[in-house]
């Protein structure tokens, strides 16, 4: 029994009934190399670092439909980062590198929405980012697709407006998905339920209301969103 009903974030999955329910959600920052010079940080020398969603950031969105997400208060500033997605399936805690995608259930295509102007005044003072991230929807995502073995690289772009704004390939991820989950093991015990955001490429920028998003990863899917 409980004081208030519990609730349970949770995402589809392509081609089954039953629904992905979320755990924690991850996020890697600054893992592309031309996204970690644009954001003033060094590819070159920094350990991955990771920071936290909750679960409820997550906002589903089906193949086809345009999710509408307001644009969030106390912010002039709310950038897009587009994302391949890693559904953790199976636990472990200190997971070797070969033995990372053993855990991974699938895949799905995100969106780290930020506060970037809030953001930036936590990073200057050394506080936590959660005031620039972890606001309400800020983690649109897609079905997961269940994928044990995504064939890297794959492409990943952004569009908005129906212009390009960000394009890469997984290849230039500084830290490979194995790596990423390895090293994340050795601070958590990874769940089933658990997603990794895997870091966005350069180019993220400012949107505004009514704007457009339409971003992909090649063999994983499509994610669209509108702001209002």
């Amino acid at each position: 029994m409980y004081v208030f009903p519990p609730t349970i974030s949770s995402v589809p999955v392509i081609g089954r009934e039953e629904e992905y329910p979320v755990h924690r959600i991850y996020c890697v920052g600054c893992n592309y190399a031309e996204h970690a010079r644009e954001m003033g940080a060094d590819p070159d020398r920094e350990p991955p670092f990771f920071f936290c969603k909750p679960a409820d950031a997550a906002a589903p969105v089906l193949d086809g439909q345009v999710f509408e997400l307001a644009y969030p208060p106390q912010t002039d500033d709310l950038h897009h980062e587009i994302e391949l997605v890693v559904a953790v399936g199976k636990a472990g805690w200190d997971i070797p590198v070969e033995k990372a995608g053993d855990h991974v259930y699938g895949y799905a295509v995100g969106l780290d929405m930020t506060r970037r102007d809030l953001q930036k005044v936590m990073r200057a003072s050394g506080r936590p980012w959660e005031i620039g991230k972890a606001f309400d929807h800020s983690a649109p995502i897609t079905a997961i697709r269940p994928i044990y073995d995504l064939a890297h690289p794959v492409e990943i772009w952004l569009n908005v407006n129906g212009r390009r704004r960000q394009h890469s390939d997984t290849g230039k991820l500084i830290w490979s998905i194995p790596e990423i989950i390895a090293h994340l093991s050795r601070f958590f015990m990874l769940q089933p339920g658990d997603l990794i955001f895997t870091g966005t490429p350069a180019g993220v920028g400012a949107v505004v209301r009514g704007d457009s998003l339409e971003g992909g990863v090649e063999g994983v899917g499509t994610l669209r969103v509108k702001i209002v």
